[in-house]
């Protein structure tokens, strides 16, 4: 395994900048964000596919630090029922393929999507309940007429242009948002499509990530490491789903935590390895969303949890003693 870093953490800074200092923490493999919520500060696909010139100095920039990029980032929803917004996410996600094809990256990660109710909607619609009836025929409609159909193609398109992996992260707000819808679109579209295991969304869902982990034991294709932590005395007031703002630390149901600041040590041990039980050996990629410290703080203290977590050596394929 890996440590790896969300490298738009410091899309404030120029890349070269944002480079340095994560080398000075130690980090030498990377996920890039190209395009949708990530942004595209520090690499933007259609520029650099259409630029040899620019296309070399961005990578001849990485190599100057050392640094492997593992996955692009390309979080987006190319299932908006706005056709704009829709086609926008989609051209990023189409050049963020190109781009892996051409530096040799076989991951691409994201979102779903989430459709609307019907071809007329203006705005997602999050199915989470069977009743009133309603809910399951827009689900269903969602999945057979937008969802399956999309990433059929899209995975298609993924494959022959050398990205193996479409990386999900299991989302609340979009269609796959857990295991189950992970395995049902992957069962319906192929092995191309496979989870992005992102703890902290499923840890304020209820679900434990070692048990997903071992759900999706050959599906797992890239993983965040963040943390949450979940506040009992909110929760037990009003539950889990909460809309007040992420500022309001004291007040909402749950917080995203920079790792070891949600669960404890043995918590990550744990998760780690069984990550490896499970046959993954990629990359732990920190994605940096706490709010309690400043970037470089946060950063720093989830290197310091996950660095001895890590583990760097190849799986033993005998045990000494037998």
């Amino acid at each position: 395994m890996k440590l790896c870093v969300l490298e738009n953490l410091y899309s404030g800074l120029t890349l070269e900048e944002s480079l340095s200092k994560l080398a000075s923490f130690g980090i030498r493999t990377l996920e890039i964000g190209a395009g949708g919520y990530p942004g595209k500060h520090h690499c933007d696909p259609a520029k650099l596919l259409a630029s040899d010139a620019a296309l070399a100095e961005w990578k001849a920039t990485f190599e100057k630090y050392g640094m492997e990029i593992a996955a692009l980032a390309c979080h987006g929803n190319p299932l908006h029922p706005d056709k704009a917004v829709a086609g926008s996410f989609h051209s990023d996600f189409v050049n963020a393929v190109l781009l892996a094809e051409k530096i040799g990256v076989k991951t691409v990660v994201g979102f779903s999507g989430c459709p609307g109710d019907c071809e007329g909607s203006k705005y997602p619609n999050w199915v989470t309940c069977p009743w009133p009836g309603d809910f399951l025929e827009v689900r269903d409609w969602q999945w057979n007429a937008k969802l399956i159909p999309y990433w059929k193609e899209t995975g298609a398109f993924a494959l022959d242009h050398g990205v193996e992996h479409i990386a999900f992260e299991m989302h609340p707000g979009f269609c796959v948002y857990n295991p189950e819808t992970l395995l049902q679109l992957r069962a319906a579209v192929g092995p191309v499509i496979g989870a992005n295991l992102d703890p902290s969304h499923l840890i304020w869902q209820g679900m434990d990530p070692v048990a997903v982990c071992r759900e999706l034991k050959g599906a797992i294709y890239h993983v965040h490491a963040k943390d949450t932590k979940l506040d009992k005395y909110n929760i037990a007031r009003n539950g889990v789903l909460d809309l007040k703002h992420y500022s309001d630390e004291l007040g909402r149901a749950w917080v995203f935590r920079a790792v070891g600041f949600g669960n404890g040590e043995a918590y990550w041990r744990d998760f780690v390895s069984n990550l490896r039980l499970c046959g993954y050996d990629g990359v732990l990629s920190i994605e940096h969303e706490d709010s309690v410290m400043t970037q470089d703080e946060g950063l720093r203290k989830a290197i310091g949890v996950l660095r001895p977590i890590v583990m760097e050596e190849s799986k033993p394929r005998t045990m000494s003693w037998a």
